[in-house]
């Protein structure tokens, strides 16, 4: 059902511009509410027209889709989430009045509990009620798992997509036409064995199948016709450099990939028709990987940009570029969204002392409106941003990460300290805001986030380290960082704790059991306790052979739950009953060994939590545990 409207408050952009003398003094720590809670606004996006504004915005904890008629300030609340029972995935405009929205929600089969998605649609100037986008044949007597999988919208015909589903042969999706304003659906192009994903030219025809068999990777090429052609690439996973499609130019021989150069990845344009496929180098970094998604003109539909670094080669977009970053100096400026005309965008910046604004720009009348921002209680008096830091691990690996520091903190007085581990573990840290280290700079500690061996952005190579690693050298780079800060004079040696999520749970706990002399106490959320038991639980999947080669041999060793006799400092467990990466049983098994070996152990079981306390609550209980747990062993 369609909430009220009410009129869209649009403010000067003025008001963002105030001297930081009127706000930058020193207040006291703010609620857990100013970081926990979910966005206040988020994933801005234009309808093609411009006419429409589209927006999350958190509802008393709930995501909610709202749309703004921009002609008279009028917003329908149209979708609501509570990231429990439904989750929002995503959403686009599909026309000038559709919009299209995949929704997530938890299935049982055979025994497993796995989430199902749906994709679904709303049509301004109707009803505004959500409507199945798909509506699968009965008479086939088996339901996807995936019916959200858009590979491509029809600009000529814009009541069609083209889907990606496995109506026919399970596990193996075809590629189908859509009718979304009557749900129905005609085949386009068969599955074929061992192929996942498929992806299409810009004219929308089907040209390449990705594929993997077992734990080796490869891409087919088909001509405009859908007829095979040619093995483009192939690799094992783990063992060598991997390719990722960008998408295809407007010339449907001209695609763009992601490939390794020279020790990172970086961005390549390729001749499909050339037999040796030469790459053309567009973007790379000496340092970091090229990371990001092809930028498409909105009026002609060409390649003009990669997001990695908001980098142009378009004038027009260029222009604009340069025009906002002279505007809003000393700042990361990202174009989200631009209307079709490129008259009207969204921006999105953010820099070191504020947590990200989106802004209403009109190239037109040359205005830019503030719209809001993501944690509206969150500003340079409470926020000081990250600071690079780069150590040298044991062996001599040098690996940096971020510290965040409280808001005003003597810089000669070494403070509390959290070490905290990303998930993953092949993952990374940046310098943008989270509100996790926010969280807790806010609360008084020095919060440090280091890219450990393993972590991705620095190079295949120095990703592949975390292969068989587990509880190993990665494990070491954390202890190491921490002595790295105390002698740099941020940390005080007797005041330092360990937390993280999913895999920097994992390690939490391995400090626990390994690296008592560094670590006061151990932070759990959703960590893998037992690496048998991951292992055990992905046969039923098919990426069985690349978990085994991730976790490596040592299985019992390196486990926390087989250590847990060995564990030497207070114990945090927090976990979602729901979580169907990493399941509740490995947190629960951990909490009774602990318990049994008479251990200080505390642990909290959030009811239906999923891996990534997606909802509110949960994120708002999970904070304040940790703050509490955290404050009692560091605040002496």
């Amino acid at each position: 059902m369609a909430f009220r409207s009410f009129s869209l408050l649009i403010v000067s952009l003025v008001g963002l511009l105030l001297p930081l003398s009127a706000t930058a003094a020193t207040k006291a720590p703010l609620p857990v509410t100013a970081y926990g809670k979910l966005p206040h606004m988020s994933d801005m996006e234009l309808s093609p027209d411009g006419r429409y504004l589209s927006m999350l915005r958190n509802v008393e904890g709930h995501l909610v889709l709202a749309v703004t008629d921009l002609t008279t300030g009028d917003t329908e609340w149209l979708f609501k989430a509570d990231n429990l029972e439904v989750t929002l995935n995503w959403y686009t405009w599909a026309n000038n009045d559709t919009l299209l929205f995949g929704v997530g929600s938890t299935k049982w089969r055979t025994g497993v509990k796995y989430t199902h998605t749906q994709l679904y649609k709303i049509t301004m100037g109707e009803d505004s009620e959500p409507k199945v986008a798909v509506r699968p044949k009965s008479s086939k007597g088996y339901t996807p798992q995936f019916l959200d999988r858009v590979i491509h919208f029809l600009p000529d015909q814009p009541d069609h997509i083209l889907l990606s589903a496995d109506f026919d042969r399970p596990g193996l999706p075809s590629v189908y036409k859509v009718n979304i304003m009557r749900g129905t659906y005609t085949l386009e192009y068969r599955a074929r064995s061992h192929i996942h994903h498929w992806v299409t030219d810009e004219q929308a025809r089907v040209r390449i199948g990705i594929g993997r068999d077992d734990t080796r990777a490869f891409f087919r090429l088909m001509d405009i016709e859908g007829n095979f052609v040619r093995n483009l690439w192939e690799f094992e996973l783990l063992e060598a450099p991997d390719i990722r499609i960008l998408g295809f130019d407007k010339n449907p021989d001209i695609l763009y990939i992601r490939a390794e150069h020279e020790g990172r990845y970086g961005v390549f344009k390729v001749d499909l028709s050339d037999p040796e496929l030469k790459r053309e180098l567009l973007l790379s970094d000496p340092t970091y990987d090229m990371t990001g998604y092809l930028i498409y003109s909105a009026k002609s539909g060409e390649v003009v940009g990669f997001s990695g670094g908001w980098t142009y080669w378009d004038d027009e977009y260029l222009k604009l570029q340069t025009a906002l970053n002279s505007a809003l100096p000393d700042a990361n400026n990202q174009i989200v969204s631009v209307s079709n005309d490129l008259t009207q965008y969204v921006l999105y910046t953010r820099s070191a002392e504020f947590t990200g604004d989106y802004l209403l720009g009109n190239r037109k009348t040359g205005t830019l409106d503030y719209l809001g921002s993501q944690y509206p209680m969150v500003d340079e008096s409470q926020y000081a941003g990250k600071v690079k830091l780069h150590f040298k691990a044991r062996d001599g690996l040098a690996i940096e990460g971020y510290l965040t520091r409280p808001k005003g903190a003597p810089v000669d007085t070494p403070l509390p300290t959290i070490i905290l581990p990303h998930g993953g573990p092949m993952s990374h840290d940046t310098a943008s805001f989270d509100y996790w280290s926010a969280w807790l700079a806010n609360r008084g500690y020095a919060v440090f986030q280091p890219n450990f061996r393993g972590s991705t952005g620095y190079g295949f190579e120095f990703a592949m380290k975390s292969i068989g690693d587990w509880g190993g050298a990665m494990q070491d780079d954390l202890e190491d960082a921490a002595r790295f800060l105390v002698k740099e004079g941020v940390s005080d040696a007797r005041r330092i704790c360990i937390g993280g999520g999913s895999y920097g749970g994992y390690a939490a706990l391995m400090a626990a059991v390994k690296q008592t002399d560094t670590f006061r106490c151990a932070a759990s959320i959703a960590g893998v306790t037992d690496l048998q038991g991951i292992l055990n639980n992905a046969r039923r999947f098919t990426h069985y052979e690349v978990i085994k080669r991730q976790l490596g041999s040592q299985l019992d060793q390196r486990s926390p739950l087989r250590q847990a006799s060995r564990v030497g400092i207070p114990v945090l467990l927090i976990h979602g009953s729901d979580d169907k990466v990493v399941p509740v049983a490995q947190s629960r098994a951990m909490a009774n060994a602990l318990k049994a070996a008479d251990k200080a152990v505390t642990y909290i079981e959030l009811e239906h939590g999923n891996h990534s306390l997606s909802a509110e609550a949960h994120r708002l209980q999970a904070m304040s545990a940790m703050a509490e747990f955290f404050d009692k062993h560091l605040k002496m």
